[in-house]
């Protein structure tokens, strides 16, 4: 319900004047919600919906829509711009106060291509080159589905998500990701590892967005020289003298790898889209469903403390 709440908040209710008008945007969006849940594919969470006739009753289905029905609608609800208001909408149903933001922390992490088991791949990786340690493997890097975020230090909303393909660099990822942050949003401070160390992201964010920035001037080869910029200098002193002020802050950092544990916890640590952009709007699946989760726990932990104090008051 909270899925299909979003849904009619920004989608329209159907997507065109002159569509079959069988399922509403909402009904779709939903069910897509409903898949990344139960950690399954497009036929999978159509035999769900058959099994579950409540599930289908509350979402006012009046037939199981198709396997090719949610896959065309992945590929039209799932854009950038229309995933960047329903995460503001999930955003503003948490809380009240939703547009100032004192903690955020943006984080990348890659996810698995495929459902074969790290252990056997790295077997696989033994013994293929005459080594004196058997037991050693070199590690070799290959493409993998890649997700950033900023999240809400707070509650683990997440405020934005920009798809990629790693291995690659998180220092030129910034100016993307900020481009997916929703304009009403107001962020006080945004607390970034090494990776995002530049002066062009500290001048981006702190002069051109007014943010708060902090990030650890760890970028490039280790020196005993002061960094060439004002802001990384800056940066230099403050995480050097002020421990006690950088705790404080940057202490707070850790709550987006929080996210990405509770994302692969709760959902899925793999995508199973083999496509380049079909794994891109898995993982921006990943991320509404996420907030989405939240929400449903936060209505389920009410609903049993009324419920808790109903039987207290008949005690």
């Amino acid at each position: 319900m909270i899925a299909m709440y979003a849904g009619q908040k920004y989608l329209d209710k159907y997507s065109h004047n002159y569509s079959p008008k069988t399922f509403t945007q909402a009904q779709l969006f939903a069910c897509l919600v409903l898949k990344q849940f139960f950690t399954t594919d497009y036929r999978g969470i159509v035999e769900y919906l058959r099994d579950m006739p409540e599930l289908c009753k509350a979402m006012q289905l009046t037939r199981i829509p198709h396997y090719t029905t949610l896959q065309k609608a992945s590929q039209r609800l799932l854009s950038f711009a229309k995933l960047k208001h329903l995460i503001m909408t999930t955003v503003k149903m948490k809380s009240l106060s939703w547009k100032k933001i004192q903690y955020a922390a943006a984080d990348s992490s890659g996810f698995e291509s495929g459902r074969i088991s790290p252990y056997f791949v790295r077997r696989c990786g033994r013994g293929q080159k005459k080594l004196k340690n058997p037991l050693y493997q070199t590690t070799s890097y290959t493409k993998f589905p890649k997700l950033a975020i900023i999240c809400d230090c707070k509650t683990h909303m997440i405020l934005a998500a920009w798809p990629t393909r790693g291995p690659s660099p998180d220092i030129h990822q910034l100016d993307k990701l900020l481009s997916q942050m929703h304009s009403d949003l107001i962020l006080h401070r945004l607390l970034l590892d090494a990776g995002y160390d530049s002066h062009d992201n500290h001048q981006r964010l702190r002069n051109e967005r007014n943010i708060l920035s902090y990030i650890p001037p760890r970028h490039g080869r280790p020196s005993t020289k002061p960094a060439s910029s004002k802001l990384r200098r800056l940066m230099q002193r403050h995480f050097a003298t002020d421990a006690s002020r950088r705790r404080i802050h940057f202490g707070q950092r850790w709550q987006v790898e929080t996210v990405f544990s509770m994302i692969k916890r709760n959902l899925d640590h793999a995508v199973a889209a083999r496509s380049y952009h079909a794994q891109n709007r898995e993982m921006l699946l990943l991320a509404i469903t996420h907030n989405i989760t939240i929400l449903l726990s936060i209505m389920l932990d009410e609903r049993f403390s009324t419920e808790q104090r109903q039987l207290l008051l008949k005690g």
